[in-house]
C-alpha cells in the first residue's frame, strides 16, 4: 500500500497531529500540500481544502488509515506519544491474533490505526481464510512491556528533533461502504485481491502475496450508502503492483470488465463504487 490522501480543514493542526503525535516525519510542504512518513516513505499526505465541509457520519469514505510499525517499541513509542498529547483522540485497542492494534480519531474525525503484526508463521489459515479475532489489548498493560527509555525520549521530541524508532507504512486500509457484495465485485472480482476473511453481510478483508488484509471495507456505519460527494476526509488511496507489467494487466483486466479508469502514463486510477479514488502504480 502506498500513502492515503486526506482532504483537510486545518493544515497545521493535522500536521501537529501526524508528526507530533503519531511520530511521522514532515518530508516536505508545498504549500496546501504536506507529506509525512518515514524515511523517504511517505505514510500520509494531507492537502488543503478549508472550502470543504465534513461528510455525514453514514457516508462512504474512510474507516481508518492501519499504520505498520516495524517492532512492538516503535508501536509502543507511537502510541504513548499520541496518548500523552492527544489522549482524547483514543478509541480502542485489540488483539488481532495476527496484529496488535490501537484506535484513534484525528483532529478532523479520520480513523487512524497503530499496529504492529506478529510474525506470518503465528498466522492460523484454514481454506483460504485467515483467523483474526478482536480480543482485549490492555494499552497501559503494552507500554508497561514495550515502551524503552529511548522511547519515552523520541516521544518526548514534539516536532522529531530525536531520530525516530524503526519504520512506518501504511500497512492497510479499511473503507465504510455501502455493501459487501459490491465491494467484493470491484476489489476481488475487478482489481484482483483475494478474499482472506468475510463477516456475512457486515465486513470484507482482502490482500495479495498472503498478507491478512491490505484493504478492509465495511458497512459497519455505512450500509446503503451511496457516491461520495466532494468532502473533507479521504482523497485517494495508493496501491503499488510490482512491476509496469502487472499495471499493464491490471489496466486490461479493468477495461474488460468496462471499468472506466484515468491513465497519465505512470499511474491507473479508478472509482470505486462509492467513489472512492484509487491509484495504482508501479513499484520503482
Amino acid at each position: 500500500m502506498g500513502a492515503v490522501t486526506l482532504r483537510v480543514a486545518d493544515l497545521d493542526a493535522m500536521i501537529r497531529y501526524y508528526r507530533d503525535g503519531v511520530t511521522l516525519d514532515l518530508l516536505r510542504q508545498d504549500g496546501a500540500v504536506a507529506v509525512l512518513g518515514r524515511g523517504a516513505t511517505p505514510v500520509v499526505i494531507l492537502e488543503h481544502a478549508p472550502e470543504l465541509r465534513h461528510a455525514s457520519p453514514r457516508d462512504a469514505g474512510l474507516y481508518h488509515t492501519a499504520i505498520l510499525f516495524d517492532s512492538r517499541e516503535a508501536l509502543a513509542t507511537a502510541l504513548f506519544s499520541v496518548a500523552s498529547r492527544y489522549a482524547g483522540t483514543f478509541t480502542g485497542s485489540a488483539d488481532h491474533l495476527v496484529s496488535e492494534a490501537f484506535y484513534f480519531n484525528d483532529p478532523e474525525g479520520n480513523g487512524v490505526e497503530l499496529y504492529f503484526d506478529r510474525e506470518r508463521s503465528t498466522w492460523s489459515w484454514a481454506h483460504g481464510r485467515v483467523e483474526m479475532a478482536t480480543n482485549f489489548l490492555d494499552p497501559n498493560g503494552y507500554l508497561r512491556d514495550h515502551l524503552t527509555e529511548a522511547g519515552a525520549t523520541a516521544a518526548s521530541e514534539a516536532s522529531g528533533g530525536t531520530a525516530r524508532l524503526g519504520d512506518a507504512i501504511v500497512g492497510h486500509v479499511h473503507l465504510s461502504v455501502g455493501d459487501v457484495a459490491s465491494a467484493r465485485e470491484f476489489y476481488v472480482d475487478r482489481l484482483g485481491f483475494e478474499t482472506t476473511a468475510e463477516f456475512g453481510s457486515q465486513a470484507l478483508f482482502v490482500s495479495a502475496g498472503g498478507y491478512h488484509h491490505h484493504m478492509a471495507m465495511n458497512t459497519w456505519g455505512s450500509a446503503g450508502a451511496g457516491r461520495r460527494q466532494l468532502a473533507l476526509g479521504l482523497g485517494k488511496v495508493e496501491i503499488v503492483v510490482p512491476s509496469a507489467d502487472d499495471l499493464g494487466e491490471l489496466g486490461e483486466r479493468m477495461s474488460h470488465h468496462g471499468v472506466a479508469g484515468r491513465d497519465d502514463g505512470r499511474t491507473l486510477a479508478f472509482d470505486d463504487p462509492w467513489s472512492n479514488l484509487i491509484e495504482v502504480r508501479a513499484a520503482g
